[in-house]
């Protein structure tokens, strides 16, 4: 415990040259609080709410309510008829990048989709003509197709393939690949849950590198003028700010968007336009943004649905549309 903590101090200093800001980060962590509950709309949002409803931030879209202290959401009969999705306050401010992308949409693939929330906040805010959601990890796929079922998203497929298999099999074909990556998960300390070893050197070397090979896979995924976000749930900047840069430098044809009402998250620690939430500043347990553009010419290339519908699961959505 006192080596997780030296850590832990290590790493805010790292994040903070302030020292209160240091010791506010520090304690959201070792004495987490609640966060206010959070939903979103899977179907049209009622005019008259069934939970209490706090004041809207001016960059959340209008599916989305963060409720009050005290609203247990998953516990009301709606919830389980699929009329909204529950999440954290911070996947609705990384997620929040994809509100910028133009429409229409034909192609989303979420690369690491479990449990759901960024594919079903992809659905409803860009209304693909499909959606791709894939999840490598066995054990996590029921949860994710139950999500997608419930919440009646459709059209839709789930594929549970490694992300280099769809960089040869679907080349230049989304027109957004959203990377939520596996990281070390930092920010489960601030909601009051365990992530063991997460602050450890070793844990968070190979968690980054993770992440820039599936990041890299998911580029070739891209189509040209299409886009890709990539988002974690935790605070190391080497699995952060660093994996940006490292992305931009060995893919030129990439360029970061600034996301005009996120300005005043912008990350210090770099100059790439990217994105952070803190658990101090009491909207959610954390979380990094950053959207990146293909800007080479050239057209979409159509993807085989028939040659694709041999690695997906059976999700008894609608009929994909081809």
């Amino acid at each position: 415990m006192e080596k997780a903590s030296n850590l832990l101090l290590k790493l805010s200093r790292r994040l903070f040259e302030d020292s209160d800001k240091q010791e506010r980060f520090v304690e959201a962590l070792i004495n987490p609080k609640s966060f206010q509950p959070c939903i979103l709309w899977c179907q049209e949002k009622p005019e008259s709410s069934p939970f209490s409803v706090e004041t809207p931030t001016i960059w959340q879209p209008q599916f989305i309510d963060r409720l009050s202290f005290g609203e247990k959401p998953g516990q009301h009969p709606q919830h389980k008829q699929g009329y909204f999705y529950c999440l954290d306050f911070s996947s609705v401010f990384a997620a929040s990048i994809l509100l910028t992308i133009p429409s229409p949409v034909k192609l989303v693939f979420d690369m690491c989709a479990a449990p759901g929330g960024k594919s079903v906040f992809a659905w409803k805010s860009l209304q693909p003509e499909l959606l791709i959601s894939n999840e490598v990890i066995g054990k996590r796929l029921g949860m994710l197709i139950s999500n997608l079922k419930r919440c009646h998203v459709s059209p839709c497929a789930v594929v549970t393939k490694d992300s280099s298999l769809f960089a040869q099999m679907i080349p230049l074909s989304s027109d957004l690949v959203i990377v939520d990556a596996p990281c070390t998960g930092q920010s489960l300390l601030a909601k009051g849950e365990k992530a063991p070893g997460c602050f450890h050197p070793t844990a968070i070397n190979k968690s980054a590198n993770r992440q820039k090979r599936i990041v890299a896979n998911s580029a070739s995924i891209v189509a040209p003028q299409g886009y890709l976000a990539y988002m974690t749930c935790t605070y190391s900047p080497e699995e952060n700010e660093e994996v940006c840069e490292w992305f931009l430098e060995r893919f030129p044809q990439f360029h970061a968007v600034e996301i005009g009402h996120l300005q005043t998250y912008q990350s210090h620690l770099t100059s790439v336009p990217c994105y952070r939430m803190f658990p101090q500043d009491r909207l959610g347990a954390g979380a990094f943004t950053v959207l990146f553009k293909n800007i080479e010419a050239g057209e979409r290339k159509e993807v085989d649905i028939e040659t694709l519908s041999t690695v997906w699961m059976n999700t008894n959505c609608e009929d994909v549309k081809e």
